[in-house]
């Protein structure tokens, strides 16, 4: 039997809002701390369980079938930070990886500086936040986590004799050191968990100063340290601004001081560079409506925007995503067409060249370049067919080398697989690009299954990466695409201004133009479509759903945001506040029209809905458990025929399981869900 709430027992809340009655029946679900809720939850997953009764054994097989895939013994490529190089490296077996380091000259033996391992010891969870070593090499300040909740714990380690310090402290979001080896600066949280002050900490201190609190709810502070590892920089962000404030690393007691006071609109990133004038700023700005971002350098001595010389213009389709400062380079990433190019700027002469990319769909990430005196870049390369890859390049010599390539066991043949990248019209005529990969021989008749993926919020473009647990879908007929729809970063600032705010319609429209065009030009069928998305790519799925019950034949939403109304409501949940310039404050009567017509939980009706797999985890601060038992609760009521389930981590996060080998298990479950919905169990 499906698990019922039991809602007869229960008081909806009722709320006025605009002149209208919000009603919700499951309001009860996020009291957690009641026995009755956490029984529902558990029934739940017993539910879950029972469906999914005699599947356990291709769960088993297909777990062992990616696991065989993956070089369960593996070491990261080690980078150089002072006299050491760093890397981890993962034992078979082994949860969680091992942070190793040696010393920088032949024949150094390994010391390991954290074992997860021995950490998560008599935990279901561990996340490690922080990892920070001091100039010295000799301290060690990190931060976990063991609950899912994303709460960190700051502690610091001598290195050298592998004791703990006495020094703890909670509720930490950023940490850095200063020259002075003794010195740390933090952030910590409030209770809605915003990083809003700064503290500076002498080792050994039971009482810290208190340097900066950030009272604007909008904002988050964070400190970190510039690359030529001269200066601290505490930098305020809102998603719609900045403020930078700057310290010399080795005046610790100094006074800091302003880069440019924050203004409505303008973003700003900064790092610290040296030319042949001396000391100055790198920044990446697009205050003046230049939205995609121009790079501009100022002197350290008087750094405000009226001192700002413009090194790299504005461009309106092509987006400075990211930049890199070394000591006679700059790196820019820069993104047109939604794919990521490299531009190398030498400092000399200010010659500029680009690293360009072959195929057509990848993903670049920039890797721990650590050591400012370097003229080697190293980045991570990798595409849907192409296993991870780093590079180092010679940003003189222009050239290239593969340090690693991530290992597919089990022969894996990337010929046998095709990368496409094609493009779906949105309502309005805007053209939505879609990555996808298939089997080489898959022929585009609708015969075959395909699984595809959006994101869609934030300004953050959804990653093209390659993951060899897909390749149990692929050999099974079943291709994965991912819509790269507005709302996140792939156009650029206007691609995420088109998809957020009172511009959010465009984000579902967009994928539900994606899904119709996949099935027109017959890469799959709508029989034969699943549809998944997590956190406010759930939100997505659940707005898609509601609109188009017809779409597909199964959806998974992961961690998803679908209590949308309710949820910006509650400005004492962490995220609510800052997030009132993504989605809008319901407050306003302008912002609640447009939500109320997209809110997956109040928008839920009497349809055919396709069948769910709704994921969550009890312990997530991001998208807290109610939401997606509210919705699963409510989808039940409105509509009993609608073959859903619900699966709840009981001690994770938003991520879900922390262990690689639980969160594999976790994965092969999925699968095994989808591969049922699509006919494909034997």
């Amino acid at each position: 039997m499906r698990p019922t709430p039991p809602v007869a027992k229960r008081v909806p809340t009722i709320r006025e809002l605009h002149g209208e009655r919000i009603e919700d029946e499951y309001d009860w679900l996020r009291a957690k701390d009641n026995p009755e809720v956490i029984a529902y939850l558990e029934a739940e997953n017993a539910y879950t369980d029972a469906v999914m009764k005699g599947t356990e054994a291709f769960q088993d097989a297909l777990y062992k079938e990616m696991l065989a895939r993956i070089k369960e013994d593996d070491v990261t490529v080690p980078y150089r930070r002072g006299k050491y190089v760093y890397y981890s490296r993962t034992e078979t077996g082994k949860q969680y990886p091992i942070h190793c380091r040696r010393r920088d000259v032949p024949g150094a033996p390994e010391e390991i500086t954290l074992d997860l391992n021995r950490m998560a010891e008599g935990h279901a969870f561990l996340a490690l936040g922080v990892y920070t070593v001091s100039d010295d090499g000799r301290l060690l300040t990190y931060s976990v986590d063991f609950t899912g909740f994303r709460e960190y714990t700051l502690h610091v380690k001598d290195l050298e004799s592998g004791a703990l310090l006495a020094d703890r402290v909670e509720k930490v979001s950023s940490a850095a050191w200063s020259a002075d080896d003794s010195l740390l600066f933090y952030v910590t949280e409030d209770d809605a968990k915003r990083p809003y002050r700064l503290w500076r900490h002498r080792l050994g201190a039971t009482a810290d100063d208190l340097l900066l609190e950030e009272t604007n709810e909008l904002f988050r502070l964070g400190v970190f340290r510039s690359r030529s590892r001269k200066l601290v920089f505490a930098a305020a962000r809102s998603f719609t601004s900045a403020e930078y404030r700057w310290l010399p690393a080795a005046e610790p007691f100094g006074a800091w001081r302003m880069i440019q006071p924050r203004e409505k609109d303008h973003e700003y990133d900064v790092d610290h560079g040296v030319d042949p004038s001396g000391d100055r700023l790198w920044i990446r700005t697009n205050g003046g409506g230049r939205r995609n971002f121009r790079l501009v350098t100022a002197p350290l001595s008087d750094p405000g925007a009226e001192h700002w010389t413009e090194v790299l213009a504005h461009r309106e389709d092509v987006m400075l995503e990211d930049f890199d400062v070394f000591a006679r380079h700059v790196v820019v990433h820069e993104r047109e067409d939604g794919l990521i190019r490299l531009r190398v700027r030498r400092l000399s002469d200010d010659v500029s060249h680009h690293v360009e990319f072959p195929e057509p769909t990848y993903e670049v990430d920039d890797e721990a370049n650590a050591e400012f005196d370097a003229d080697r870049y190293r980045f991570r390369y990798q595409s849907l067919v192409t296993p991870s890859s780093v590079f180092d390049y010679e940003m003189e010599g222009r050239t290239l080398a593969l340090l690693k390539r991530t290992e597919v066991l089990g022969g894996y043949d990337p010929t046998r697989y095709r990368s496409e990248r094609i493009h779906a019209t949105a309502p309005d005529g805007t053209r939505i690009a879609i990555s996808l990969v298939t089997r080489a021989d898959a022929p585009r008749d609708g015969s075959r299954a395909m699984l595809l993926a959006g994101y869609g919020a934030y300004g953050l473009p959804y990653p093209v990466t390659f993951s060899s647990n897909r390749l149990s879908l692929l050999d099974r007929d079943v291709g994965i695409a991912i819509a790269h729809v507005r709302g996140g970063g792939e156009g650029g600032k206007r691609w995420h201004d088109a998809g957020r705010m009172l511009a959010k319609p465009n984000t579902f429209t967009d994928f539900i133009a994606a899904a119709d065009h996949l099935v027109a030009q017959r890469y799959t069928a709508r029989e034969r479509l699943v549809i998944e998305g997590g956190s406010a790519g759930g939100l997505l799925i659940g707005a898609v759903l509601n609109r188009r019950p017809d779409l597909c034949a199964a959806a998974v939403m992961r961690v998803p945001f679908v209590d949308v109304i309710n949820t910006m409501l509650d400005e004492s949940l962490p995220l609510t506040v800052g997030e009132f310039e993504e989605w809008g404050n319901p407050k306003d009567r302008t912002f609640y029209d447009v939500m109320k017509t997209y809110d997956p939980y109040r928008n839920l009706r009497a349809a055919r809905y396709p069948a769910l797999l709704v994921r969550t985890s009890l312990n997530d601060s991001q998208v807290m458990y109610w939401e997606p038992a509210k919705y699963v609760a409510r989808m039940r009521a409105r509509w009993p025929e609608t073959l859903g389930l619900f699966k709840i981590n009981m001690a994770a996060g938003h991520g879900g399981a922390s262990g690689r080998y639980d969160y594999l298990r976790e994965i092969a479950f999925d699968y095994v869900w989808i591969l049922g919905r699509l006919g494909k169990i034997a």
